[in-house]
């Protein structure tokens, strides 16, 4: 006796997949474009920025903001000339590049001795380099000043023969201030590694060092890309510290040359927004560059298991 089974037929998996999906309710929809008109509102600023910086600003003030018309890229190439974007972009360049490795460097250091070695002060020492991030920046700007003032410098490393001025302060106060929430991370992720493999590569005769640098380190690529974004946007973006240790004005970032978009009478706000966008730049490559690494470091080590 033969039996024969029926195959399913199309309709009956397609019923089967669209019972097993859940159905979106009200609440569902709800979050849905509540989230979009959020995603909207904060992209609404940005959004606007790019669009002015393609319009002429005798068209707007004939027409109003609100129109459509007068586009040019005459702006971006003001704004590259009046600015100095050239000089000021170096400027910042050689303070985020040296401060950025560096942050890393002993943020990794720090993260290695924390999360391999146990020892009586373990998270105190963690805790006295994260302690930085808890005060507030203003809170330390007399202190930070008179020690920089004091601080005596060859003149071939400084032009006013102090920390003050020079690039060396500006790039000391970043490390000090972002070294503590580098290495915060890092040793939450270095956690996160089998303890096998450092005890396999201490049987193969592999010492501290060579763990660090040859175990370690190219474990922690995605985190240190993730932290890299984030430290370059934050240095690069700072201006506080800068306008306390630096005088010359040879010597400033590049979030100061917005100052001379300004008029003496007015402001072409088109104008500001094309320079804007050009300070932007630098940090949305940097971004772009690191995106997968930035969210593989982002989600690295948050489950064990």
């Amino acid at each position: 006796m033969t039996v024969t089974t029926t195959p399913p037929t199309a309709t009956g998996e397609k019923r089967a997949v669209t019972a097993e999906r859940p159905a979106r309710g009200p609440a569902r929809i709800v979050l849905q474009v509540f989230l979009i008109l959020v995603s909207l509102a904060w992209l609404f600023p940005l959004l606007w920025a790019v669009i002015n910086s393609f319009r002429d600003y005798a068209f707007t003030a004939a027409h109003g903001y609100v129109s459509f018309g007068g586009f040019t890229l005459s702006n971006y190439v003001n704004a590259w000339q009046q600015a100095n974007f050239g000089h000021t972009l170096l400027n910042s360049a050689y303070i985020t590049i040296p401060a950025v490795v560096l942050t890393l460097f002993l943020s990794s250091c720090i993260a290695f001795v924390v999360a391999r070695f146990s020892f009586k002060f373990n998270l105190a020492l963690l805790g006295l380099f994260t302690a930085a991030n808890l005060l507030p920046p203003q809170a330390l700007l007399i202190p930070v000043y008179r020690m920089f003032r004091a601080v005596e410098l060859p003149y071939w490393l400084s032009d006013s023969g102090t920390l003050l001025d020079s690039y060396y302060g500006l790039i000391a106060v970043n490390v000090a201030f972002q070294t503590g929430f580098c290495a915060f991370v890092l040793s939450n992720y270095m956690k996160t590694l089998p303890r096998e493999l450092y005890e396999s590569a201490v049987v193969d005769g592999a010492g501290v060092l060579r763990q660090f640098f040859q175990l370690t380190l190219p474990l922690c690529r995605p985190p240190l890309a993730a932290l890299a974004t984030l430290q370059v946007t934050w240095i690069y973006n700072e201006f506080f510290w800068a306008t306390v240790l630096l005088q010359s004005g040879d010597k400033y970032p590049v979030t100061s040359s917005l100052n001379n978009l300004r008029g003496q009478f007015f402001t072409d706000n088109n104008l500001v927004a094309a320079g804007s966008i050009l300070i932007a730049l630098p940090t949305l490559i940097v971004f772009f560059v690191l995106q997968k690494q930035f969210v593989a470091g982002l989600t690295l080590g948050a489950t064990k298991g």
